[in-house]
């Protein structure tokens, strides 16, 4: 699975972007996806994950009411809605897709379950 991240840009506090990641492949319906993030000089954190059917999901407490993440199997796409952005949401937002089978709550915080990733989309949000 190849998946390119676009979607990213400029923005103010309080403003809106949507993310989207696209995937090749035929089989984007069986993987659980992932949006990361890395600010500078920090590590890559987890943000959002949702499994391969897209009725399951869950969120880093920081984004919360906040983010949305969802996903078109038809269109092999999965987005990260973001809303009420913050300063401290600059980064760069990478996509991932983590093969967990059909055993488990089917997505993953873990960065080390993912398979596939994508090259990240800048996000910078001033204050």
């Amino acid at each position: 699975v190849q998946l390119q991240a676009s979607g990213g840009g400029l923005v103010q506090a309080g403003g809106s972007l949507r993310l989207s990641c696209a995937a090749s492949g035929r089989r984007f319906s069986t993987y659980a996806m992932g949006w990361f993030r890395q600010a500078p000089g920090k590590e890559r954190e987890f943000v959002a994950t949702i499994n391969k059917n897209g009725d399951g999901w869950y969120y880093i407490d920081s984004v919360k009411g906040r983010f949305t993440i969802s996903r078109d199997n038809a269109k092999n796409t999965a987005y990260l809605q973001m809303n009420s952005l913050k300063p401290e949401d600059t980064a760069v937002y990478y996509c991932a897709a983590a093969a967990l089978g059909s055993s488990g709550i089917g997505w993953s915080r873990s960065a080390t379950a993912y398979d596939y990733w994508g090259q990240g989309t800048q996000v910078t949000v001033s204050s």
